[in-house]
């Protein structure tokens, strides 16, 4: 099996591809390759089948990255939430016209004689909803976008939905929670705050929290994540019929129950928590809902998920080591 991670260099692209080197197989198939694809080239790592490493446009993408032959697409490139709220046209570049290429070069796949489409599972995401705080949505909840991440990401589940009935793909949507904790530095994601008032207490350096202690958010773990996207990539997609879009069963928490937590973790670690509003980003994040009653997904084979504390567990345990190193840190 041939699999390609677009957005190879990023924190979830590398988990997964950790995941596949550590087991050489998905689904029970042995893996023959890994493609890696981001803006610069990913780095390499150890796996017991050839690694390739692409660095470039997505809107543009190169063949390698998707080269024939390949079984398994993972598409988790993109423009973040506050960065494409930002940057309206870097968002449309990357978001929708790369969706585009990737269908494109899924297409070309099958023009050339592939046997079957190749299973492209893509990253949407809880922004595509709103509703606020007081909306727990059920799956068959619409989607009424309140900013231009979310909008560009329902557009995308679209545009894969419908390639994949024409036979140019075999797509599954995640609309993933918000992922906590995110392992390296902050980035350009309005929810970005969510992984820091954990990862950087635990660093020992303060960071601020934008919204209210009792904000609620829908959360899952980097390895629920991780094993969510590559159960997609193996799983039987026949039942899912028109509808390829799943949401992941998170759970919703109040930011003050993951302080409460890293609490409990690293005693005191909450001082290093300073509470300075911030009405742009309060602003990105209050439209999202508050949680889902997520039952599709799990009749499909995707897990329920952990508890609170064993997320930041997991943190400290998978990548808080890794985190000081790639920031300099003693």
């Amino acid at each position: 099996m041939n699999i390609s991670i677009l957005g190879g260099g990023g924190f979830l692209g590398r988990k997964v591809a950790a995941k596949l080197a550590e087991t050489g197989t998905i689904g029970g198939t042995k893996i023959d390759s890994l493609s890696l694809f981001d803006l610069a080239a990913p780095p390499g790592l150890a796996a017991p089948f050839p690694v390739t490493c692409i660095g470039g446009d997505i809107a543009e993408l190169p063949v390698a990255a998707i080269p024939p032959g390949t079984d398994v697409v993972f598409h988790l490139a993109a423009v973040v939430s506050a960065a494409a709220e930002a940057d309206y046209d870097l968002g449309r570049r990357v978001n929708l016209r790369g969706t585009d290429a990737v269908i494109d070069a899924c297409r070309g796949l099958i023009a050339a004689g592939a046997a079957r489409p190749p299973r492209v599972v893509f990253t949407s995401s809880i922004a595509s909803f709103s509703g606020g705080q007081g909306k727990f949505l059920d799956d068959d909840a619409r989607q009424v976008p309140a900013n231009s991440y979310g909008t560009q990401k329902a557009a995308a589940e679209m545009l894969l939905a419908d390639a994949t009935r024409r036979g140019f793909m075999d797509a599954v949507c995640l609309r993933l929670p918000t992922i906590i904790v995110r392992p390296g530095r902050p980035n350009k994601a309005a929810s970005s705050f969510f992984s820091a008032i954990v990862r950087e207490p635990l660093l020992g350096l303060e960071t601020e929290l934008p919204v209210p202690d009792d904000f609620a958010v829908w959360v899952a773990s980097p390895r629920r994540a991780t094993e969510w996207l590559i159960h997609a990539a193996a799983m039987d997609t026949a039942p899912l019929g028109l509808d390829r879009s799943l949401n992941p069963p998170g759970m919703s928490v109040k930011v003050g129950d993951i302080l409460a937590a890293l609490d409990i973790v690293r005693q005191g670690a909450t001082g290093l928590v300073k509470r300075v509003p911030d009405p742009v980003i309060a602003g990105i994040v209050g439209g999202w809902p508050a949680g889902f009653n997520a039952e599709r997904a799990p009749r499909h084979g995707f897990s329920r998920h952990e508890p609170l504390i064993d997320v930041i567990r997991a943190f400290v345990a998978d990548d808080l080591a890794a985190t000081r190193a790639d920031r300099g840190m003693a």
